[in-house]
């Protein structure tokens, strides 16, 4: 896995680089949490496309494991994409109700992404 990490406010930050799906599994979520922090960053960003589509069905509850990793570590994350196309009510409340908070973010771009994580003490 490729990984950018750069500061912001001299915070490191670690930006997930890779093309490809990198998160699978809830063990591959608790690898990108040991390698961030490994490199001196507790904030990630990642893109919704490098992330199993599955994450986002709740029925699933690989979003809330997933989460609940970076709630037990300390990470925040911002996860950037298009969330227009998600139809789920229960999704978009999911959304709505995590960008309330300091853990996670669900962003439009790496811009709003860095914003956020800016913000985050």
């Amino acid at each position: 896995m490729e990984l950018n990490i750069f500061n912001i406010n001299n915070i490191p930050v670690a930006e997930v680089m890779d093309s490809k799906v990198v998160v699978n599994t809830v063990q591959d979520a608790v690898e990108l949490l040991a390698n961030c922090r490994y490199q001196g960053a507790d904030r990630i960003i990642i893109s919704k496309d490098q992330i199993i589509p599955e994450f986002f069905d709740l029925k699933t509850r690989i979003a809330g494991e997933i989460l609940q990793k970076f709630s037990n570590y300390q990470v925040q994350v911002a996860i950037v994409g298009d969330y227009s196309g998600f139809t789920s009510k229960s999704l978009k409340d999911f959304i709505f109700e995590s960008n309330k908070g300091n853990l996670v973010g669900f962003v439009g771009s790496i811009d709003e992404a860095k914003n956020r994580l800016a913000k985050i003490n």
